[in-house]
């Protein structure tokens, strides 16, 4: 007796035991989900100790959290008026006042710099001392703002298009919070959408805390619209196949089970819900009914042969338990190889996922033998779908053509390499980090208007190290930073850039009563002067601590970029070092580059090195496994290339589409690997149990497998398939590009399984048609193949 024949016996003689462990284990799973969190940050795909993370933190250290700026633009003509001006700084005003609030820069807050020469210092006035009742005060606001206060061009105010932005800094230390999330929703969102109704003006949102919380709560909604589609799709394929409503709810059941572990489990571990984690609950759904499938589909087979239920139930355990086993470890192989990459965010995706596989194996390993056993055999009419003219027609076409057409097969493969390899010389990659936001929701579209009006809202920072105290202050370290600040300028992807260079001008100006052509650094004689009055000047120090730091040694430039993809962003980066690298000698200074959107876009370069080495990885474990369960490296060539076409295919399209390499898409390759290869282990399984039924007779046992599996492998393939798809539904362009590709390949993967494999075992038959190449296995996948009762 082996041990899927005892432990057959062992569930069902206690299966009241084994149903109470269930619910047990779902009750205590299910307590765990209140310590689900939502992501409030951006994901950090490097390692901590990568050189961009160490520079970044070492920024933070130095100015604090970067990315907790929120901007408010207007760009309407009527906005400079009496009423709609008072309204707009009112806004800000009221905004100002909430806890979660540091400080604002509005039209309101606008602040020229004055020389007061009695007292050699510079002092600020306010912009608007008192509301302005007419138009032509408003009129002389607007034209100071525009044509004399240059400090705020691309702050405040776009003096080319006349558009108006108001600046909310939330505290930094609720940045990443739960408390941001709700500022926003409750606070945030209301107070602008009462101005914009009782103001008739359309105010534009954005800025990384407000993108973020945005974000985060569409991938909470899309959590339950994936789970219920998953639910949905693979519900009604399973009817459509099996016609039988108890076999749709048995199959159900076990997956709802498996999305409230899958959901457990993130709690469990304290996982974030990330765009990634948000899609083990459905992914659990999809590969959870393939199980179902292959367990329902031999319980009915057997019911079939003898009508005796206990015996088909014992058998559907001791029968299918190795096979599904396999193709259930091979599976979570495949996201299991993401553990091994440094990226937190694909580790604890790999993590989770791989646990959950395995686990809705065992749920439907157990739940459906048992629910079965309380349940009547199945009715001649559940059993018809086993003999459906339509699925026998497939079958027959497919025999046909490993049979008759095997040169056509194989020149099909050969053009699909040639075609799958010069599309992947076209992929692109990309490191936006708002390319996969939903480009059908407002805030994506106020990203859009702030890149064009201000130049973009990702933050890039340059970090100067002067290495001594008030070494930023010198008149050649300004001159340093400025011709950093002209390259800047040339680039139409940034905007222009903010450092103390800009107030040192400021300063300058205002030395020179205001007059807007001395906006510019002071000569070497001018500087003693002017800087003495610096000195004296509070509120000058309190504008100053924005770009210097309290020792005067460290001082930052920031600039905000647009949308760009990585080749871009790498040819910015290039030309922005080298400018650095000429002007500032490295044994005086060190500058560095950083700022959250550069360390997203190096982080999806190393994602993309990482790629090859995981799926390699995967790759290999599975070739392991192959030579484990078959004892035939014959066998593992054979295998493999079945399940590697399929992923030249997609990686062809890929780059014929447009689609381009990104964290999203990263993850097709591993999973529908993984995936993939379940086919060949259950064809292989199968056909090597034909083998010994058949006295090594290959051909015979060739067919007899390709027309046995066939069935149950183009129903778990179109489950796959349409299950898959449901996550381009999705309002996200990676979630939808990673659901359309792993369908796709995942449906080239049936084909290559049901006929390129066969046809390799028929043309290798050969080297391949004495027992020694299948010597016996360290494990029986399929038990020997029995004579009908």
């Amino acid at each position: 007796m082996n041990f899927w024949t005892k432990a057959a016996g062992l569930i069902l003689r206690n299966r009241y035991v084994v149903l109470l462990v269930i619910a047990i284990c779902t009750a205590f799973l299910a307590s765990q989900m209140k310590y689900m969190k939502f992501s409030y940050s951006e994901a950090n795909l490097l390692p901590e100790n990568h050189e961009a993370n160490i520079q970044y933190n070492q920024f933070l250290k130095v100015f604090g959290e970067e990315g907790n700026l929120i901007l408010l633009g207007i760009k309407d003509t009527t906005l400079f008026t009496p009423k709609k001006l008072e309204a707009w700084n009112s806004l800000t005003k009221e905004l100002d006042k909430a806890e979660e609030i540091e400080f604002t820069v509005s039209i309101a807050d606008v602040q020229k710099l004055e020389v007061d020469r009695k007292n050699r210092k510079f002092v600020l006035e306010p912009l608007i001392e008192q509301s302005p009742k007419t138009q032509n005060e408003v009129d002389k606001i607007r034209k100071d703002l525009f044509e004399n206060l240059p400090f705020y061009d691309n702050l405040l105010y776009n003096k080319n298009t006349g558009t108006v932005q108001s600046a909310i800094y939330i505290k930094k230390d609720i940045v990443n919070t739960p408390q941001r999330r709700d500022y926003i929703f409750d606070v945030l969102i209301p107070t602008i959408e009462k101005f914009e109704k009782d103001n008739d003006l359309n105010v534009r949102v954005s800025g990384m805390p407000y993108i973020r919380t945005l974000n985060s709560q569409n991938i909470q909604d899309e959590i339950l619209l994936f789970v219920l589609g998953a639910l949905g799709i693979t519900a009604i394929i399973f009817y459509f196949f099996f016609r039988s409503y108890r076999a749709t709810f048995i199959t159900l059941s076990v997956v709802m089970i498996g999305v409230v572990w899958a959901f457990g489990f993130i709690g469990l571990f304290q996982y974030e819900i990330t765009v990634l984690t948000a899609l083990i609950p459905p992914l659990i759904i999809v590969i959870g009914v393939p199980n179902a499938v292959f367990l329902i589909n031999k319980y009915q087979q057997e019911v079939k042969k003898h009508g005796n239920q206990a015996k088909s139930l014992q058998r559907v355990i001791s029968k299918v338990g190795n096979a599904t086993l396999m193709t259930n470890i091979t599976t979570a192989s495949g996201f299991a190889t993401f553990v091994f990459v440094k990226s937190q965010l694909l580790r604890e995706f790999g993590i989770i996922a791989s646990i959950n596989i395995v686990c809705i194996f065992i749920l439907a390993l157990m739940i459906i033998p048992i629910i079965y056993s309380f349940m009547p055999l199945p009715k001649k009419k559940h059993l018809n779908h086993l003999e459906k003219k339509w699925i026998e027609n497939v079958v027959n076409w497919m025999e046909k053509m490993v049979r008759h057409n095997r040169i056509t097969i194989y020149i099909s493969t050969v053009i699909i390499i040639i075609f799958g390899i010069i599309g992947i010389y076209q992929i692109r990659v990309s490191g936006s980090l708002i390319e996969d936001m939903p480009k059908g929701k407002d805030f994506y579209k106020d990203i859009k208007f702030f890149e064009t009006e201000f130049g973009g809202i990702m933050p890039l920072e340059i970090l100067v190290n002067t290495k001594k105290e008030n070494g930023v202050m010198k008149l050649s370290t300004l001159k340093k930073m400025e011709k950093i600040n002209e390259v800047i300028e040339q680039f139409p992807e940034l905007s222009k850039p903010i450092s103390v260079v800009n107030l040192v001008k400021y300063s300058k100006q205002a030395y020179y009563k205001g007059n807007p052509k001395y906006y510019q650094l002071p000569t070497s004689q001018e500087q003693s002067h002017i800087f003495a009055f610096t000195k004296n000047s509070d509120g000058n120090a309190k504008m100053l601590n924005n770009f210097v730091d309290s020792t005067g040694q460290y001082a930052r430039i920031t600039t905000f970029m647009k949308d760009v993809g990585t080749d871009k962003m790498d040819d910015i980066q290039n030309r922005l070092q080298a400018i650095i690298d000429k002007e500032f000698d490295a044994d005086t200074y060190e500058v560095t580059l950083t700022g959250k959107a550069l360390v997203f876009l190096k982080g999806t370069n190393y994602l993309i090195k990482n790629l090859i080495i995981s799926l390699s990885l995967a790759i290999l474990l599975i070739a392991i496994f192959m030579a484990w369960m078959f004892r035939s490296y014959q066998m593992i060539l054979i295998s493999i290339l079945p399940n590697i076409l399929p992923l030249l295919i997609t990686a062809g399209l890929m780059g014929f589409l447009g689609i381009p390499i990104k964290p999203s898409t990263i993850l097709v390759f591993s999973i529908a690997f993984g995936i993939s290869v379940d086919d060949t282990i259950h064809f292989l399984a199968k056909y090597r149990q034909e083998l010994q039924a058949n006295n090594w007779k290959i051909t015979r046992s060739v067919y007899s497998a390709l027309r046995e599996t066939g069935v149950s492998m183009f129903y778990t393939s179109i489950v796959l398939f349409f299950g898959f798809l449901v996550f381009t539904i999705s309002s996200f362009g990676g979630t939808i590009a990673l659901g359309g590709l792993v369908s796709v390949t995942l449906l080239f993967a049936m084909v290559s399984n049901l006929l390129l494999l066969p046809s390799l075992l028929l043309s290798f038959e050969k080297k391949i048609s004495n027992q020694k190449v299948f010597k016996e296995p360290s494990i029986k996948i399929l038990p020997p193949k029995e004579e009908k009762p």
